[in-house]
């Protein structure tokens, strides 16, 4: 479903600031893989991200999303087939609209245009059972304005906006960073029942190596732009944190000294 070639991404080309962000990185995801990805502050996770998302231009390398070459394409295009939470609740939504005008927005992603009614019935009723699922009373306030909703039932909402029209690739970027310890685990554990119910090829960039070794079929870690471990199958059933950190060090040459990831 998703398959990287070599990709390369440089910032700051030619001047006293140049940093190489990804490094000749490759990496093929199968359909329904949920694939964690941790690493410290400038391993290159997010950059990696933002180049499938088509938010950077890259230097070298293909991106292929089932069998797409999209490489070249631009942000928008790609957003027909790629679904995204990112890390502040507030960029995921249209804070002006209610939840159902954003539902409908996200539900019409890649549809074509015509002069139906924006919002028909039969849509209502699925954002109702769709909401339901999230136990967050949200289904009852479907004509409630989105700015009045806290951080937790925002992600929740956005969660449910990248997934409901079931993209190809579903991106998320620390999306439970900058919610409390209890809302976090209720939306990375809604992450995993919509991602299973839908199998979906997913990659959860996370700061959590607990979450990273329990949640998903597949564990990277990321150092410097690379990828410098890969945990699946048995191997990962049986890895615990402290193992993870002392795998770290062996392959990197380096302690891991990163705060987020430690004290997670």
């Amino acid at each position: 479903m998703l398959k990287i070639e070599g990709l390369s991404k440089t910032f700051g080309q030619g001047s006293i600031n140049e940093r190489l962000a990804i490094d000749d990185l490759k990496l093929a995801l199968s359909e329904g893989e949920f694939v964690t990805i941790i690493g410290g502050n400038g391993a290159g996770k997010s950059t990696l991200l933002n180049c499938i998302a088509g938010v950077f231009e890259i230097d070298s390398g293909k991106i292929t999303i089932d069998s797409m070459d999209i490489t070249f394409w631009p942000e928008f295009k790609r957003s027909q087939y790629i679904g995204r939470v990112f890390q502040d609740p507030l960029r995921g939504t249209a804070f002006d609209m209610t939840i159902e005008e954003n539902l409908a927005i996200a539900y019409a992603k890649g549809k074509p245009r015509g002069l139906r009614p924006g919002i028909n019935k039969a849509d209502i009723k699925l954002f109702r059972e769709r909401l339901a699922v999230l136990e967050l009373g949200l289904e009852d306030r479907m004509n409630q304005k989105v700015g009045l909703l806290s951080g937790g039932q925002r992600q929740a909402l956005t969660l449910l906006m990248a997934t409901i029209a079931k993209p190809k690739l579903l991106l998320l970027d620390e999306h439970t960073a900058a919610l409390d310890p209890a809302i976090a685990k209720k939306v990375t554990q809604l992450t995993s029942e919509v991602v299973s119910e839908q199998q979906l090829c997913t990659i959860m960039v996370t700061h959590n190596m607990k979450a990273a070794l329990e949640f998903g079929t597949r564990t990277i870690m990321m150092h410097e732009g690379k990828i410098i471990l890969d945990i699946q199958g048995q191997e990962r059933a049986e890895m615990t944190v402290d193992r993870l950190i002392e795998m770290f060090s062996n392959k990197s040459g380096m302690d891991l000294d990163n705060d987020r990831l430690l004290l997670s």
